[in-house]
């Protein structure tokens, strides 16, 4: 019998899980770290890290592993996937994710109010220039772009639970069936 791939790095990694948590700095939190939901994949531990990682990843600035870890702890999801979940989010993206989050915002709004202005940034790179850039060009756009980050996070948090659960369980079916035609052709 094969073993899969993700299984094969899990199991290099669980010497390294142990070490994390039998160490004393982290030692008086054993408990809430020790849970294998943080560090196994499974189906459920699986979809709340995708859904807690696609929330996370729009949370401004570097906070988002941070908040990543608190909702893994909170809702006992895996951990290194949640946190590599976040890394959709990174300079190509961010931009064009915060003007559909705006959009997004912008059509529960009443108000209407102007519409959204594109970001030109006049610093080149990621250094404290544009990010300064970007930090005015997001609050220009107020409760539109407020909402609309919770809104858009939340949708793209539920989808991605949706589809996990919806890709492991084809996948489990596939395996099953697959199994069934070996067993029907040995017997």
């Amino acid at each position: 019998m094969r073993s899969h791939p993700i299984r094969k790095l899990t199991a290099r990694l669980q010497p390294t899980v142990d070490r994390i948590t039998a160490s004393p700095a982290v030692r008086r939190y054993a408990p809430a770290l020790a849970d294998p939901d943080l560090w196994h994949l499974n189906r459920r531990s699986t979809a709340r890290a995708v859904a807690i990682g696609l929330f996370c990843g729009l949370i401004p600035g570097p906070l988002q592993v941070l908040g990543a870890m608190g909702g893994c702890l909170l809702f006992r999801a895996n951990f290194p996937l949640a946190a590599i979940t976040t890394l959709y989010t990174n300079p190509l993206t961010i931009v064009p994710l915060y003007l559909i989050a705006y959009e997004y915002g912008h059509l529960f709004l009443a108000d209407g109010g102007p519409g959204v202005t594109a970001f030109v940034p006049s610093a080149s790179g990621v250094g404290v220039a544009y990010l300064s850039e970007l930090g005015r060009w997001m609050l220009s756009l107020g409760k539109p772009l407020a909402l609309g980050l919770v809104l858009l996070a939340g949708t793209l948090a539920a989808v991605g639970w949706v589809t996990v659960r919806v890709a492991w369980r084809a996948h489990a079916v596939w395996a099953w069936r697959r199994r069934a035609r070996r067993r029907g052709r040995t017997a």
